[in-house]
């Protein structure tokens, strides 16, 4: 029986921002460790370290989230794991995140004026201490803004996590909408909620690019 869109519907909506807020803090927390052992595999002294970090970042990069979705719920399932759907959206998530902040931070690193690096191999710094007290103090001033502007992409690529049953803000304005079938009114709220919830941070990371900007002209 359909039932109309209200108050209590929309509050149903509101409460399952959480789990996408939830499942986004997990997978930049995750991502953010996966992603500083790939940049500093991608800038290090071994040749084999950072084929493996290229390739790491290339497969997650070059293949859809979805199909990275897929990959990990169905796969691990097929082979007997048994996961659930918010542990399989964690998990490809983190991997997703890996890679792209692997490399936005790589990219970072590479910012900085390679006579830092040459001034503290001269002063007979090994690579943990070069990178320690010189490199990545400089590089993190550097990469606030594309991190943050990155976070905005994963909180909006969390939808995607509804295609393997997890119920976060886009699956539940689905089930919603089966229930009331009012999809302008429903996935309009949804819209509103990933805009609440992304635009600060958007506005955030042009704040701080411009910031950056201001502080490298002078």
């Amino acid at each position: 029986m359909i039932r109309p869109f209200g108050w209590n519907e929309f509050l149903i909506i509101v409460y399952a921002a959480q789990w996408t807020i939830a499942l986004s803090a997990i997978a930049f927390a995750g991502g953010g460790i996966g992603g500083m052992l790939i940049a500093l595999m991608r800038v290090s002294d071994s040749k084999i370290l950072r084929l493996l970090a290229l390739g790491f970042i290339r497969l997650f990069q070059g293949t859809p989230l979805l199909m990275q979705l897929f990959l990990v719920f169905f796969g691990l399932n097929i082979l007997g794991l048994g996961i659930n759907p918010w542990f399989a959206a964690s998990l490809a998530l983190t991997l997703h995140a890996s890679a792209f902040l692997g490399e936005i931070w790589r990219g970072c690193i590479a910012a900085v004026p390679t006579g830092q690096t040459e001034a503290a191999t001269a002063l007979g710094l090994r690579y943990f201490n070069r990178m320690r007290y010189i490199i990545l103090p400089q590089a993190s001033r550097i990469s606030v803004a594309p991190t943050v502007g990155f976070l905005v992409q994963l909180i909006k690529g969390t939808s995607l996590a509804a295609i393997i049953g997890f119920t976060e803000l886009t699956r539940q304005g689905q089930i919603v909408n089966n229930a009331t079938f009012s999809p302008f009114l429903v996935f309009g709220c949804v819209a509103a909620i990933y805009f609440v919830l992304c635009w600060p941070l958007s506005m955030l990371a042009r704040r701080m690019e411009a910031k950056f900007s201001r502080a490298t002209a002078r």
